[in-house]
């Protein structure tokens, strides 16, 4: 059984025998709150489209590069560092009806660059403000981290805040402590971030 983290709460990323993770998955998901029609002439409300992306920042706590490729790991560029971190792709359909993780990234943590200090895991809606949504319109969302050597989940952080009117969310982050690597349930919304560049600005 995994550990129930709450806002701002931090725990090793250890086995539960104890030693180092080696390969782990990182797992996002939400459910979709059911939208209403206007009108009975409006049309159809669109799918929220919730993207989950990795920002990847050295010992200063800032993006390792400027170009987006180079930093981010996102539907868009799936693979870094040799397939040391993977990316499951987009799912965009607003939410996984099974209660499963609707986006998954896998990490090999050995492989992680030395210059690589913290993975910050983010989650923005898509072109939010164009179709008028934001995380109000999202429910159960969560970030957990599973040692894929075990397949037991080591920690959850159920995002479980008001985030009515926000459009994007730093769900959590893992950054190295000394020889380790910690989990931080961070849980911090923002408001205009219907493109991804607004949540690398973060850490910029």
């Amino acid at each position: 059984m995994g550990v129930n983290l709450v806002k701002g709460q931090k725990v090793n990323l250890t086995k539960s025998g104890g030693g180092s993770l080696r390969r782990i998955l990182v797992g996002l998901g939400w459910d979709e709150v059911q939208q209403q029609r206007r009108g009975f002439f409006a049309p159809k409300p669109q799918d929220i489209d919730c993207d989950a992306s990795v920002i990847l920042c050295g010992s200063n706590g800032r993006v390792i590069s400027n170009e987006i490729n180079q930093t981010c790991v996102y539907f868009n560029n799936t693979s870094f560092a040799g397939g040391a971190i993977r990316h499951s792709g987009d799912d965009t359909t607003g939410g996984n009806s099974s209660g499963g993780d609707d986006e998954m990234i896998v990490i090999d943590l050995q492989s992680i660059p030395s210059y690589v200090d913290k993975m910050a895991f983010v989650v923005n809606i898509y072109d939010a403000n164009v179709r008028g949504q934001h995380f109000g319109l999202v429910r159960n969302a969560y970030i957990r981290v599973v040692d894929m050597d075990s397949n037991n989940e080591v920690c959850r952080f159920n995002l479980s805040d008001n985030y009515n009117g926000m459009t994007g969310l730093v769900a959590g982050e893992i950054y190295r402590n000394g020889s380790e690597w910690r989990f931080d349930a961070i849980g911090q919304a923002v408001r205009d971030a219907s493109r991804l560049s607004k949540l690398i600005d973060l850490y910029r």
